[in-house]
């Protein structure tokens, strides 16, 4: 039923024979591929999508790591002989960010020209790039800090991998089992932001001194080992075809921009807070150990398939305004801490923020698919499902934003106030508007949206 074409593992090639006109083509290509049929499914399919999803979060894992190495290495430039200003500090940490949600919408089309695979293989290697350039600068405290900046934007495709890793796993797997293959590929990647900051400190200091250059090297042998992987145990598939009219209804539909504007609340804080993270640890509280800092991206990745949970039983909307109210406490409890320079309260409201904002991660993403078709109820089926696909694509690229947002609004607090409790009061302030907003539209009684629990 299946065409695997080029020499594929006998285990995973043997129960799957090709169906009438099928044919074989190089590039492992899968030209028959049915998983909405459970004698296909169960006859191999299931296998062969489990050993492309492992696949895919290794190498986006790895990618949300490059994406991330900037957060940590930040802090630490001044050691390693570099003049910096806070504000050029938070620069470098906010333009992987930038890069990385433009890269989003460009990446998630990849999947279908190039195929899964193949594409898969060139955005693991293009992760060598940022890798490779940052050991070269950080060994140089005389580079000038635009060359350091354009250094700092190459990181930026690490975050373009996780759309297309997003993309490409939703084409493998049947309805009922998508959305658990994807919660574990959006968990396993966003992992990576938490092992950065938890293994780079104990690599950069494992000799005498200082050695920056470290901190990206160490991810190259599994760079390379994820594009030789991908290429040669991963599948296209000709069934993936690009959709670019999903994009073009989806800007029209309203909810892509109420959704988008939600997903920066929640999807940007989380990025924006890990990167901004172990920069605020090391300016408001020197003497504790920059090795904390993963705590906060390790519990918002861990949490984000709660919000998932949590919403199939409540609603997306519900939990989602729980989790602004949550973030709300999380920013003035930070506030007080800076105030009184209590770094216990300090580390626990910072907690508290990174789990809301990945109990919302989970809770935004659920909505989007009951908001269209509330809003599409007497559409055409198909507009409204290729809608509701392209609001995936775009509040993910649009939320990604919230990544550079963030830092530069901690850099701006600091800059004109000395503090960054200005900026933190703008994030309350943010936070209780979007939770308005999710009520108003979504969870207010008496409405569709209320009824169909979105």
């Amino acid at each position: 039923m299946v065409a695997p074409t080029t020499a594929a593992p006998a285990s995973d090639a043997a129960p799957l024979a090709p169906a009438p006109g099928a044919h074989a083509r190089r590039g492992r290509w899968i030209d028959d591929w049915r998983p909405e049929d459970p004698a296909f499914w169960a006859g191999g399919g299931r296998r062969v999508a489990r050993r492309n999803l492992v696949l895919s979060v290794f190498a986006e894992f790895l990618g949300f790591c490059v994406w991330a190495l900037w957060s940590i290495v930040v802090p630490q430039l001044p050691a390693a002989g570099f003049s910096l200003t806070t504000d050029q500090m938070f620069w470098l940490i906010a333009v992987p960010s930038l890069v990385g949600a433009t890269l989003r919408i460009p990446y998630t089309l990849a999947v279908p020209v190039f195929g899964g695979r193949t594409w898969t293989v060139v955005s693991a290697s293009l992760l060598l790039v940022p890798t490779l350039a940052l050991a070269f600068v950080v060994q140089r405290p005389e580079t000038s800090f635009g060359v350091m900046l354009v250094v700092a934007a190459l990181a930026g495709f690490g975050g373009g991998n996780f759309a297309s890793s997003m993309a490409n796993i939703s084409f493998f797997f049947p309805e009922k089992e998508k959305g658990a293959a994807l919660g574990w590929n959006a968990a396993g990647g966003n992992l990576g932001t938490a092992v950065v900051q938890l293994v780079v400190p104990l690599v950069i200091v494992s000799g005498a001194g200082i050695a920056l250059e470290r901190a990206s090297l160490v991810f190259v042998p599994f760079i390379v080992l994820a594009a030789f992987l991908a290429w040669r145990f991963m599948d296209n598939l000709s069934a993936a075809k690009a959709d670019p009219r999903s994009f073009v209804v989806a800007v029209r539909e309203p909810h892509t921009w109420v959704i988008s504007f939600l997903y920066i609340g929640t999807f940007g804080s989380f990025i924006g807070f890990s990167g901004a993270f172990p920069t605020l640890l090391a300016g408001q509280f020197p003497e504790v150990s920059l090795s904390l800092a993963f705590l906060g991206a390790l519990v918002g990745s861990v949490a984000r398939p709660l919000g998932g949970i949590l919403a199939d039983r409540v609603g997306g909307a519900m939990v989602t305004v729980c989790c602004y109210a949550v973030m709300i406490v999380g920013a003035v409890g930070a506030i007080s801490a800076l105030g009184s320079h209590r770094f216990g309260l300090f580390f626990a409201s910072f907690l508290v923020l990174f789990v809301a904002t990945g109990v919302g991660n989970g809770s935004v993403y659920r909505m989007i698919p009951a908001a269209f078709r509330v809003a599409g109820v007497g559409r055409d089926a198909a507009a409204t499902a290729r809608a509701a696909a392209g609001c995936i694509g775009v509040a993910g690229a649009v939320g990604a934003f919230g990544g550079f947002l963030i830092p530069r609004g901690f850099a701006m607090s600091t800059s004109m106030t000395g503090s960054l409790v200005a900026a933190l009061w703008v994030f309350v302030g943010a936070y209780a508007v979007m939770a308005v907003v999710t009520w108003a539209v979504y969870a207010r009684r008496g409405t569709a949206m209320r009824a169909a629990r979105v």
